[in-house]
């Protein structure tokens, strides 16, 4: 069979702007309730149906006045009101909450705390205050028999009105027209346009509508995206796993993302590897859809019918992407059905298999097609400068997005880059942001400033901790209860080993290293080995816990392996850990010391990078034996032949172990929860978690 290749391969701006030129905005509306229209995008600008507020209202607590009858006022010279109105007094007053209509005849309010009883000031004067007036005072004022303070006249025997039983008060500064009035209209007024078309409703628009007299709104309708699934290995989830077979989980991940954006996600039932089936699918689901997406079949393999079958329903506008992952990507411009050419062309996609290009194709492609739907514009991304501290290679002609983790070392912002593997979704959980590669270099230079598009809140990037070095399931639980005690923390992990971990600490490119080095010539673990590697860099060492590390085997062990002296025996395959990991480094330890070659084993240069990592090769069958924990063991049902014990410490940074997020650490290494929780797996002791450990000690 001859070789396919992608028809009409385009750089990713290219392809977007092809399909928004091809792709009309929803021309239709829906009116919805206010109550519900959070997140919808109006259709059209929205007006007040009436003024807010509608009345003249009290904009404080106090009493209501005719603010001229105030003129004059002082501190020498206050003015008496009388509770009623100008029919019954001279110069009226009444009491008003905040929110109060005001009655018809007032046009200002004076603020509770600046009205008063008892006697009033007259003629420059203050009077003298009565006995009755004064008994009880002790606001330092005058008693019975003694003088006014004249200089002060504010200290005469009247209080300020703590309540709404006066019948007569005064106030002391003049008050000027609607003063402390909110006036009809003040915050919008009938008619006048409250939101633009094309408006994304947020929670204080829905606020401003009922205000404004609004009870419905007209909409955009929701963009309706059909997502297809395709192939004949698909299972569902929860279904029971075989090889070969692939759990359907793209579908669930697009349909997120298009709920998250706007639009109405139909997952349909997968179609298997057919184009004619494929092909009728895909006529049906355009009765009903304004986008399709298509997952998988869009590659350049044997079974991938994509391409061809959206070629012969319309025009594809791009057979291959220049982004990396997600080059399958296919965009299609599909015609209306026949006898009905009032629905217009029709935008298809097709999706990458790979779950992490599917991801990136549906952020650069799906979202702003789905915002060019709705007539708006998609959110801005937030972006941070940071540095790359090692060099990152990238392929010259494709924009590349590296998944990253950062974390702030020594004022710095350090890139840390992730699996680049698009079958890898996990890497999507754990990546802080993407750094974007252009086209147009060859990969991004070490110490070089990068700009880093977020995935997760700022916040969330400032409290993360850089681990590196040795791999272990318990930075899992440490993490857990981290995050437990400290909401804004986190532990961003690369499994290097220990030794280059410690390297790594001393060029400030982590916070953290975890290591279990044993040096061979003293028997102790890390010390001799963080005094020979960074001696100039000042740290602080605490123990993880002491675990057990031992031969990984099968279940009911049936090549009868009881120790390090069987990996020679004929026929038996084992899995290594990579140079510099610290279990590479005991096995190597007890090789010597059992005088084994290391060209005897075979598999000696199979290398994995972690303890599960060892755990599955022996769980597949892929292998005999590994070294690794107990707790890697249990984990995936194997039998765990003992060989040793050891110190897993953690060597933090000094200036990091100072701030806020190191010190926090600190306390949770240090707490009961932590020891309780990793004493609950096999494999760990923790009487000396928390322990710190001291160079000097050697």
């Amino acid at each position: 069979m001859s070789r396919k290749r992608y028809l009409n391969k385009k750089p990713l701006q290219e392809a977007r702007a092809d399909m928004l030129a091809s792709a009309s905005p929803l021309s239709t509306h829906e009116v919805v309730g206010v109550e519900g229209s959070l997140g919808r995008i109006t259709a059209d600008a929205v007006y007040a149906a009436q003024s807010v507020p509608h009345y003249h209202g009290a904009a404080m607590d106090g009493i209501a006045i005719r603010a001229e009858d105030s003129f004059g006022a002082s501190e020498g010279r206050a003015v008496t009101f009388e509770r009623g109105d100008p029919e019954s007094v001279d110069h009226p007053f009444s009491y008003v909450d905040t929110g109060n209509a005001l009655p018809t005849w007032a046009n200002a309010v004076v603020m509770i705390e600046r009205v008063f009883s008892g006697e009033a000031p007259v003629d420059g004067r203050p009077m003298l205050p009565t006995t009755e007036t004064a008994v009880g005072v002790d606001d330092g004022c005058c008693g019975p028999d003694e003088e006014p303070n004249h200089e002060h006249p504010e200290t005469t025997g009247s209080e300020p009105v703590s309540g709404t039983d006066w019948e007569q008060i005064h106030v002391r500064t003049s008050s000027t027209p609607w003063q402390h009035v909110r006036l009809v209209g003040e915050d919008v007024v009938a008619s006048e346009p409250l939101l633009p078309r094309g408006h994304r409703i947020r929670p204080f628009d829905v606020a401003a509508l009922l205000a404004a007299g609004r009870q419905e709104v007209a909409v955009r309708p929701r963009p309706r995206v059909a997502i297809l699934p395709t192939g004949t290995e698909l299972i569902q989830p929860g279904d029971s796993l075989e090889p070969g077979r692939v759990v359907e989980f793209n579908s669930r991940m697009i349909a997120a993302f298009v709920d998250e954006w706007g639009g109405d996600p139909v997952r349909l039932p997968p179609v298997v590897d057919d184009p004619e089936k494929l092909r009728q699918r895909l006529l049906a689901a355009l009765e009903e859809a304004d986008v399709v997406c298509v997952i998988a079949g869009s590659s350049a393999g044997e079974h991938d019918f994509t391409a061809s079958t959206l070629a012969g329903m319309g025009s594809l506008l791009a057979h291959g992407v220049d982004v990396m992952p997600g080059k399958p990507a296919i965009v299609a411009s599909l015609d209306p059905p026949a006898g009905r050419p009032q629905m217009g062309t029709r935008i298809a996609l097709g999706m990458p298999g790979y779950p992490v290009s599917s991801a990136i194709i549906c952020r650069e492609l799906l979202e702003p097609l789905l915002a060019h739907l709705l007539g708006t514009a998609i959110a801005d991304r937030v972006t941070l400068a940071a540095i790359a501290p090692r060099k990152l290679p990238s392929r010259l002609g494709q924009e590349e997005f590296i998944r990253v983790t950062l974390g702030r070392v020594g004022g710095r912002l350090l890139v840390s880059p992730l699996p680049r593997g698009a079958g890898a979704i996990t890497t999507m959980v754990k990546a802080d942001g993407f750094l974007r590669v252009s086209p147009l270099v060859e990969g991004i230079n070490a110490g070089e400033e990068v700009e880093i598009e977020l995935l997760r809140p700022r916040a969330e990037v400032e409290g993360t901790v850089l681990v590196t070095g040795s791999h272990d399931p318990m930075l899992g639980v440490l993490e857990n209860v981290f995050k437990k005690n400290f909401p804004a923390g986190k532990l961003a992990t690369s499994s290097v080993g220990s030794l280059a971990g410690l390297l790594a600490l001393g060029r400030g490119e982590a916070h953290m290293a975890a290591t279990h080095l044993l040096d061979p010539e003293t028997g102790v673990y890390n010390l001799p080995d963080i005094e020979r590697l960074i001696p100039e860099v000042p740290v602080r060492i605490l123990t993880l816990a002491v675990r057990e590390q031992g031969l990984l085997v099968p279940r009911g062990n049936p090549r009868g392996l009881s120790g390090i002296a069987d990996l020679a025996t004929t026929d038996v395959r084992f899995v290594n850990r990579q140079r510099g990991a610290g279990t590479r480094v005991l096995l190597d330890f007890h090789l010597d010391r059992a005088g084994i070659d290391p060209d005897e084993i075979d598999g000696y240069d199979h290398e994995v990078f972690t303890h599960t990592a060892a755990a599955v090769a022996v769980s597949s069958g892929l292998v005999d034996v590994g070294l690794g924990v107990r707790s890697a063991a249990v984990a995936l049902g194997l039998d765990f032949i003992p060989v040793d014990q050891e110190d897993y410490d953690l060597v933090l940074r000094e200036d990091f172990a100072a701030s806020p997020v190191g010190e926090a650490l600190c306390e949770v290494l240090r707490s009961e929860d932590l020891r309780r929780e990793i004493g609950a797996v096999p494999g760990y002791q923790t009487s000396s978690t928390g322990t710190e450990k001291k160079l000097t000690a050697l």
